[in-house]
């Protein structure tokens, strides 16, 4: 894509809640409320929102044809609700990760989630028109238009696949540093991880040794400018650790100052894996980024919406809550406690007690240690709801109650705490904000049980404490229906 194709547009508020609506799609990359969203990845659901749009009114123009029966739909109607079909299909694709950045699996598993998340939205539309019966438009009209929606949305994803692995997505981008350049870009395992992008190079600098990567490694004869020029390099990646060598701030200026982009290689991860590498941060990174903005608009807003799910989940889930209730006393009998509360580190290190129902024996209440799969402490109601992690529902109280948000970092004991902030850098910077039942490192990475699991997740609980915002919430409560329908990050 030319570097010319540019564009930022900014929306600010005095009180700094809500900034850097950016579309930067010269990254790669568009930026919504301060989250990274590949453009291919937009694009495909852009596509397929209007997919789904123009299937209603195929459907009713269908049906029309096939046999005309009853009163004409008006067209304000039809587009109406074409927009809630519309939605509904999208958050129920959503849910089965179709529009996760990593997209796992190849082209079966995602045919086989697009047709579940299909059958999803199926179900939701049904219910929909029984608590709604105004949003049905007539007999027929929604069968042409889920059938016309999956074939539609099957020849999208086909083709899609076919042009996201060419140049019209993705920058050429030239990486400075051959050995902590290779170390970072291994972590850019998967097709999908390499979303935006494919690497020109990678510049073996003065110093350096050999890398692992391969033919990929070069030693430039020109200078930086004229390699960039000759290969068509859109971004430069600038990974030497900090000790650039004598005179590579000066061609980088004179790359910068052609139209080239110059980025380190944290803020490259950040974008384009969605967490922030702690074994590369500087407090100065910290402290020179955008990000990690506060403000009362911001926070009015999040514990708007942290009581208004908080409420919704619990009146949609105390049928199930109950029949866990009952299970729990069943197994372990009349006089067994339903719930475990536990002391918990909450924002600003405040301690505050979590409420969950119990899945493991009463007399082991109280240890602290790792939890592993094969813990023996976690009875078989108790291994069942960790698993669809129905163990968690009752935190929505600790929501209500304001010691949690819905989505954050995820609650630790004040003994694990104690040891991971002398263990981990930047640990003890996780606790700026409320700890959530869901968050963006939970959907992620799976289960943390132990100090290096712990750091992995901080990478990613790092990212959402500098680009929090209300739409990045959102997304993590749809993906979290993922990751409970998966059984992915449940223990």
């Amino acid at each position: 894509m030319p570097n010319q194709w540019r564009g930022t547009f900014r929306l600010c508020v005095g009180c700094g809640d809500i900034s850097n609506l950016g579309i930067d799609i010269h990254t790669g990359m568009f930026r919504i409320f301060r989250h990274y969203i590949p453009t291919a990845l937009l694009c495909l659901f852009l596509l397929e929102a209007l997919a789904l749009v123009l299937s209603v009114k195929a459907g009713v123009v269908a049906r029309e044809f096939w046999g005309n029966s009853g009163p004409d739909v008006r067209d304000d109607v039809v587009w109406g609700r074409a927009l809630v079909f519309a939605s509904v299909f999208l958050v129920c694709l959503g849910m089965f990760g179709l529009y996760r950045r990593s997209m796992r699996g190849g082209k079966n598993e995602m045919l086989l989630r697009l047709v579940l998340g299909m059958l999803a939205g199926l179900s939701v539309m049904s219910m929909l028109f029984y608590i709604f019966p105004d949003l049905f438009l007539r007999r027929g009209a929604f069968a042409f238009a889920f059938g016309f929606s999956l074939v539609a949305l099957v020849l999208i994803r086909v083709a899609f696949f076919r042009l996201v692995g060419g140049e019209f997505f993705n920058r050429r981008v030239l990486v400075l540093g051959a050995n902590e350049g290779g170390r970072q870009f291994k972590q850019f395992r998967r097709r999908s991880d390499r979303l935006g992008f494919v690497v020109v190079a990678f510049v073996q600098l003065p110093g350096e040794s050999v890398s692992e990567i391969g033919d990929k490694v070069v030693s430039l004869d020109v200078s930086l400018l004229e390699y960039v020029e000759q290969e068509g390099v859109q971004e430069i990646v600038v990974a030497c650790g900090g000790r650039e060598p004598p005179g590579l701030l000066d061609d980088l200026l004179d790359c910068k100052m052609s139209g080239v982009d110059v980025i380190d290689i944290v803020t490259f991860v950040e974008r384009h894996m969605g967490k922030i590498r702690v074994d590369m941060l500087t407090p100065t990174w910290l402290i020179y980024s955008d990000g990690f903005r506060r403000g009362m608009l911001q926070g009015a807003t999040k514990r708007c919406f942290d009581i208004g799910v908080s409420g919704l989940m619990l009146v949609l889930f105390l049928p199930v809550m109950l029949l866990i209730s009952i299970a729990i006393k069943m197994e372990d009998g009349v006089r067994a406690p339903v719930f475990f509360r536990q002391v918990r580190v909450g924002k600003n290190w405040g301690l505050f007690r979590i409420i969950k129902f119990r899945s493991m024996a009463v007399n082991s209440v109280g240890e602290v240690r790792w939890t592993d799969e094969e813990d023996e402490r976690v009875t078989r109601v108790g291994r069942f709801i960790r698993r669809a992690r129905l163990d968690e529902l009752p935190q929505v109280i600790n929501v209500l109650k304001g010691d949690m948000s819905f989505v954050g970092p995820r609650p630790e004991q004040p003994g694990f705490v104690e040891i991971l902030v002398d263990s981990v850098p930047y640990y003890a910077e996780r606790h700026r904000v409320k700890p959530g039942i869901t968050g963006w490192a939970q959907i992620h990475y799976p289960y943390g049980a132990s100090e290096r699991d712990a750091l992995e997740k901080l990478q990613y609980d790092l990212y959402y404490l500098k680009n929090r915002s209300l739409f990045l919430d959102v997304l993590v409560l749809v993906q979290t229906a993922e990751t409970v329908l998966s059984g992915d990050g449940a223990r």
